[in-house]
């Protein structure tokens, strides 16, 4: 069975990552409006033990390049230096989307074959590489942008579902 391995992840991290800039550009229409203030939105976080929403966003990003670049045979690429602010997550925001945007399917071919190696926290896992990416890769990518998004929710910036997916509408 061959899986198109571009076609279940590129688009899926283009399209959420296009959610998760509008989700900022809410929050700074909140925070323009003296509704919230930035450096405690971006240090805002769901529990004493979890990321603060800048984390969260960074996290989100750089799960784009370790899903990725594995399943490529290319090298981690450095995650960059992002400046402190919304407008920084944004700035990673469109790095990690022009550099979705120069992947090709064919680039992907015969991906599936491969094993991929990587780091789970404290954990080294090998996974094939539909396995890391649809139980591993992914599922992490969401988690971080749930995340994010309960962090802009419990602040007070209007958000629904259709902001975290762009495809339900309920306004």
């Amino acid at each position: 069975m061959s899986l198109n391995l571009y076609a279940v992840s590129v688009p899926v991290f283009q399209r959420y990552l296009k959610q998760l800039s509008s989700m900022l550009d809410l929050a700074q229409s909140q925070i323009e409006a003296g509704a919230i203030s930035e450096p405690d939105l971006l240090a805002t976080r769901l529990a004493p033990d979890m990321l603060p929403l800048r984390s969260q966003v960074e996290v989100a990003g750089g799960f784009v390049l370790r899903a990725l670049a594995p399943l490529l045979g290319r090298e981690l690429p450095a995650f960059g230096e992002y400046p402190a602010g919304l407008a920084g997550l944004q700035e990673l925001i469109r790095a990690r989307q022009a550099w979705l945007a120069e992947l090709t399917p064919e680039m992907f071919l015969g991906a599936e074959a491969k094993q991929i190696r990587g780091d789970a926290g404290h954990a080294t896992i090998t996974l094939p590489a539909v396995d890391f990416l649809a139980q591993f890769a992914l599922p992490n990518f969401f988690f971080h942008l749930s995340c994010a998004y309960a962090i802009l929710r419990q602040q007070g910036v209007t958000l629904s579902k259709e902001d975290f997916d762009g495809l339900h509408r309920w306004r």
